[in-house]
């Protein structure tokens, strides 16, 4: 089992508090979105906000949380999710964590903010 990288109180905090106030922003601006997946138990329709950041074929989204946190498990079991950015719905399929230490594959100055905060694992989506 991987290691918790920000501490799991901040989790449940960000989750009640910080994910509603910027939810309905976070879908507009660049390097922003929001996840929207299926709980794998409940079948609940459930939105995430996000960093996401275009790769060649799709996206990428750093887990700060690591690769356990629940809406990652959710994304991975169905096989794909919808990403709101920017104003537009973006259906992404084969979902892959890689852990990638070098962090090359977001943009420098998030490099240094992720490693500082010893992040690690990225979620990889594809455009279907």
């Amino acid at each position: 089992m991987a290691a918790v990288v920000l501490p799991r109180g901040l989790a449940r905090f960000n989750r009640v508090v910080t994910n509603r106030v910027t939810g309905p922003f976070a879908a507009l601006f660049p390097a922003f979105g929001v996840v929207a997946h299926t709980g794998r138990k409940s079948g609940r329709t459930y939105r995430t906000p996000v960093n996401a950041f275009r790769t060649r074929d799709g996206y990428v989204v750093p887990l700060t949380y690591g690769p356990e946190a629940e809406w990652v498990r959710n994304v991975l079991a169905a096989g794909g999710c919808e990403l709101i950015t920017r104003g537009n719905r973006v259906r992404l399929t084969d979902p892959r964590v890689v852990r990638d230490e070098t962090r090359r594959c977001v943009p420098p100055p998030v490099r240094a903010a992720l490693k500082a905060a010893g992040a690690r694992d990225f979620l990889f989506l594809t455009r279907a």
